[in-house]
């Protein structure tokens, strides 16, 4: 079922944007789904980890050597593509 932001109690929105980390805008739809935990052995949560581990290595020793700030400056322009009104706390 989707609701109308607009339509939503003051608790409802509260919850939402709590859960969001953003305001939700009275011209915003909002559906909310529940989905079923998958149950993962230690053993096959270790292999998913070894294998982000090696992804990520190898993603590094591809990058250029960028500044703090600049690295930075990049994460939050990734953050802001998908958040628009994304602000960094300082």
């Amino acid at each position: 079922m989707i609701h109308k932001a607009k339509d939503l109690s003051v608790d409802q929105k509260a919850a939402i944007e709590s859960l969001l980390g953003r305001r939700v805008l009275e011209n915003e739809a909002i559906s909310i789904r529940t989905i079923e935990a998958q149950a993962i052995s230690d053993e096959r949560r270790t292999e998913v980890l070894r294998g982000l581990e090696n992804y990520f290595e190898q993603v590094d020793a591809k990058r250029q050597a960028v500044s703090p700030q600049e690295a930075d400056a990049i994460i939050n322009e990734g953050l802001r593509s998908t958040r628009p009104h994304y602000q960094p706390i300082r």
